[in-house]
């Protein structure tokens, strides 16, 4: 039986290409679908995939609300109809009067942003006073990943003083907890609980002190699997649609597809035990040590012992194994960054390459 991820038509995509096979992507929104009570309650990030495509794939499937980290994945999913975009990001100088401008832009999409500080919160509110509603924020909550937010315990007090802010309205809550990445689920679990008790209480203290009862963000995927089952978090997987190693290897109560394989070919053999392929910086995400960068679905246990930015060279037990111009097919331990390297993805259907898909907000900036 023919190896699932082969392409018949593998002389017409010229390498280093990132392909993505569109039954799996199907298979892989419906697992999330099928994986909560309910639908409204999922908020996917389309960091991973920055396409139009995808997007309305997940809107076929009736999912309504998204999250982005750009300006530019805000204006594409508004582009691609998208109702409801919340821009897990903290809007600072130009980026806030894009933000307005995407606003007047797109009037059929709601648009939401996240704010930490009295100061953004201000100078968001003053852009947004000449509009004919507020702009919706959500609190961004540092519950331990530390890299932005407030701690929950501190929050109250900026929430109060939003509230005499006319240009914005806080709707919700958005938390975060991507540090929590035990493959011990068990582990996880009660972690993510401690966190989720953090967050529980100050929107307990917010209903008692002003009257409303926010929204909860919470979560991206290593930690879905456990605020899933909470019915008061709207959840924020973004791998899911691709899927990498990385996540497989740690997260093994998730069960998702690889969606997108990076395709590269043998260029040379440098010495009897090595092999070379075009498979550098430029084309997959580096930031992870050597080993843990790219697993080959049709090669034996290559070794890594180089990288640059074309170049990616392995030690093998004989390079008589491979010749020049085999084709490899490898999965990326870090799926997100390694799409952001590539301005197009070729479509894979069944077993043949079908077309191409833009990878439109990679862009710092399309219209907006």
């Amino acid at each position: 039986m023919k190896d699932w991820f082969v392409i018949d038509n593998i002389d017409m995509l010229d390498s280093p290409a990132v392909a993505v096979y569109i039954d799996h992507v199907r298979q892989n929104i419906d697992t999330l679908v099928n994986s909560i009570d309910d639908v409204t309650r999922l908020r996917p990030h389309i960091k991973t995939h920055k396409s139009a495509e995808v997007t309305g794939m997940m809107l076929a499937a009736g999912i309504r609300k998204f999250k982005c980290a750009t300006i530019a994945e805000a204006e594409m999913l508004a582009t691609a109809g998208a109702p409801d975009v919340l821009l897990a990001y903290q809007p600072v100088g130009p980026k806030a009067i894009r933000l307005a401008e995407l606003v007047q832009h797109f009037p059929k999409t709601t648009f939401a942003c996240l704010i930490d500080n009295e100061t953004s919160a201000r100078q968001l509110s003053d852009i947004f006073i000449g509009h004919h509603k507020p702009l919706p924020v959500f609190i961004d909550l540092n519950v331990g990943m530390n890299r932005t937010g407030i701690v929950p315990e501190e929050t109250l007090v900026l929430i109060q003083a939003c509230q005499a802010l006319t240009g914005i309205d806080v709707k919700g809550l958005h938390a975060y907890d991507g540090h929590l990445r035990d493959p011990d689920m068990a582990v996880r679990q009660q972690r993510c609980d401690e966190v989720f008790a953090r967050v529980e209480k100050l929107q307990r203290d917010v209903l008692n002190a002003t009257g409303k009862n926010l929204t909860v963000v919470m979560g991206g995927t290593p930690t879905y699997s456990v605020h899933s089952k909470r019915k008061v978090v709207e959840c924020s997987p973004g791998t899911f649609i691709y899927w990498d190693k990385g996540y497989d290897t740690i997260l093994q109560e998730q069960h998702y597809k690889f969606a997108a394989l990076v395709v590269t070919r043998v260029i040379s053999k440098p010495t009897h035990d090595s092999i070379c392929v075009d498979l550098g910086h430029k084309s997959i995400a580096s930031e992870n040590a050597l080993t843990s960068r790219v697993f080959f679905l049709n090669a034996g246990a290559l070794i890594p012992t180089g990288h640059s930015e074309e170049h990616m060279v392995f030690k093998v037990d004989d390079d008589k194994t491979y010749s020049v111009g085999d084709v490899l097919y490898g999965v990326p331990f870090h799926v997100c960054p390694t799409i952001a390297l590539h301005d197009r993805v070729a479509v894979v259907d069944g077993h043949t390459l079908s077309g191409y898909w833009t990878t439109l907000s990679r862009n710092r900036k399309i219209t907006v």
